[in-house]
């Protein structure tokens, strides 16, 4: 007969129990002694297409439900990581004698505050300090330990980590497309739907695997001066047929506390304190670089793609931290930013401990990662090969690398050389930033443009298109913008720098400054400029033509005589 679900939790929970035990024996082959190991299972069984996950410690199960009317998956987490993130887990440990305090706690350089994690949400919040509270003993500064449960681990078994799963067992349903079991190394870095964006690319699981745990590697070198066990299974389910019987809140599981909706670790995006220390000093080893030149027209650097193009570029960057808040207007000008670079087999693309400046796309190809160990002198390789990004269209692959240059300047962790001929794609950080500078300073045009008389008639959409349409012009010290009585049909705003103002119908000049404007009066029909403007210091105005204006919302003129 069909085990109940009851039945199977408790066979999976008495096989955990037993399991630890037994390490516990075999201490003839094993030390026990802070050697812990998380685990983390899907057993598929019936009745019906159910399933029953069993966690242990900070290894994690998601599932993946198809969004309606789109080919989108949510997460919807199947375990809750075991840390001292969670007040019940530090509870328990705390009962059985342990301590919970983060490394700083532990060297005195911050105070013993729990509330600092209690304040913390859980699951997709960034954690930016890199250290996580641990269990520690009452008696020396062992274990260590990030997890709150685990297998095999005598000492810290002690003080509460214990080897209990938590079960959750739930029938699975047509829109259920995906199951991701994985290692705490793979979501250090990215969030659960992080790693369901990139899964969907993929037509096939284990491509679907590489490409996560290469995204992940590549975000360990990163942020960190060593990596974690990367481990991952994807699971893709097909024509899932639900049961007749089926019974019971849709995306709720027998055994699936409140907990486990939110109680994930939270997801880091900054370096750790290490790995900063590790760049500070690789910085100063270095030569002095100059300051980049900000002020450069970007206009010439952009290049058309096709639809293609930005389709795969676009696949790539959807799980990146660095692009997930960006609009639609900047993320058109980053793809039209994109550079297309050919690699010869042999190329060394970045070469470690140079400064980073660019990041890159693999859009097709082989490029290896290699590693020269500190101390270690380089023989001419790149050291020792710890990775390979492999690219191609024909899978949707798209591998990326780099990312941390987007940033800040920082020297690169690791060479990367291509294995095959093959195509990259590389946007500059000077660009990048330039790209949200001047949505940020269009974000402030707009605000100043909501104040003109002229174009109060402006539904939202409207003042939208109009800021779009202005263009970028930047003049020297001393340079002469308009004169007095000089016919024009153009607007400026200012945006950065200042300019003097000088009128035959007023005495001493006067100093404008950003935010400032000239030529309104433009906005409605051509005219005579009122007062003469000349640049003091580099300037820069964002300016706008009275046809451009006619063309992209109406005559701004027919709409002021007919009110």
């Amino acid at each position: 007969s069909v085990l109940s679900t009851e039945e199977i939790q408790r066979a999976c929970h008495n096989a955990h129990v037993e399991c630890n035990r037994m390490m516990h024996r075999a201490t003839d082959k094993l030390n026990d002694s802070l050697s812990g190991t998380t685990a983390i299972s899907v057993a598929f069984h019936g009745p019906g297409p159910r399933i029953t996950v069993s966690n242990v410690g900070d290894s994690r199960a998601i599932l993946g439900k198809k969004v309606e009317r789109s080919k989108l998956l949510r997460p919807l987490p199947l375990s809750c990581d075991h840390t001292s993130y969670r007040s019940d887990e530090r509870d328990r440990v705390k009962s059985c004698g342990g301590r919970i305090l983060s490394l700083d706690q532990i060297e005195g350089l911050e105070p013993v505050d729990e509330s600092k994690w209690d304040s913390i949400t859980l699951g997709e919040t960034v954690d930016e300090s890199g250290d996580p509270p641990r269990v520690w003993s009452p008696h020396g500064e062992y274990p260590g330990t990030a997890f709150t449960r685990s297998l095999g681990d005598m000492i810290a078994e002690e003080l509460g980590v214990f080897a209990e799963p938590e079960l959750t067992s739930l029938e699975l349903k047509s829109e259920d497309k995906m199951i991701v079991v994985a290692s705490d190394g793979v979501f250090e870095f990215l969030t659960n739907q992080a790693v369901l964006d990139i899964c969907t690319k993929f037509d096939d699981p284990l491509a679907a695997c590489r490409a996560v745990v290469a995204e992940s590697y590549e975000l360990w070198l990163q942020y960190e001066l060593r990596t974690d066990d990367i481990t991952m299974i994807c699971i893709f389910l097909d024509d899932v047929e639900e049961s007749s019987n089926a019974s019971g809140p849709k995306d709720r599981a027998s055994g699936m506390s409140s907990n486990m909706i939110a109680g994930m670790r939270p997801v880091r995006n900054e370096m750790s304190k290490e790995k900063s220390r590790h760049v500070v000093k690789m910085k100063a080893a270095l030569p002095q670089l100059p300051d980049e030149n900000e002020d450069f027209d970007i206009s010439a650097l952009l290049t058309e793609k096709s639809p293609d193009d930005k389709a795969r570029i676009a696949e790539a960057i959807r799980a990146s931290v660095i692009f997930k808040d960006i609009s639609n207007q900047q993320r058109e000008l980053i793809f039209s930013a994109m550079e297309p670079l050919s690699v010869k087999r042999g190329d060394w693309v970045i070469r470690q401990g140079e400064m980073g400046d660019r990041f890159y796309i693999v859009d097709n190809g082989k490029f290896e990662v290699r590693i020269v160990p500190d101390g270690t002198d380089p023989d001419g390789s790149g050291g020792k090969l710890v990775h390979l990004y492999v690219g191609s269209r024909a899978t949707h692959a798209h591998p990326s690398f780099g990312e941390l240059a987007l940033m800040y300047s920082a020297p690169r962790a690791a060479s990367i050389i291509a294995q095959t001929d093959g195509q990259l794609w590389a946007l500059h950080r000077s660009v990048f930033k330039k790209i949200l500078a001047q949505q940020n300073i269009r974000k402030d045009a707009m605000k100043e443009l909501r104040k003109l008389d002229v174009l109060k008639s402006l539904v939202s959409n409207e003042l939208v298109t109009l800021v779009e349409s202005m263009e970028e012009v930047n003049f020297v010290d001393g340079a002469l913008i308009v004169s007095e009585g000089e016919v024009g049909e153009a607007f400026y705003l200012i945006v950065k720098g200042r300019c003097q103002l000088r009128s035959s119908t007023q005495g001493a000049p006067s100093v404008l400054h950003v935010n400032n404007y000239f030529g309104k009066n433009m906005l409605l029909m051509k005219g005579n400029y009122d007062a003469t403007i000349v640049a003091i210091g580099p300037t820069k105005c964002l300016k706008v033509t009275l046809p451009v204006v006619e063309m992209k919302i109406g005559s701004l003129l027919h709409r002021r005589n007919a009110a």
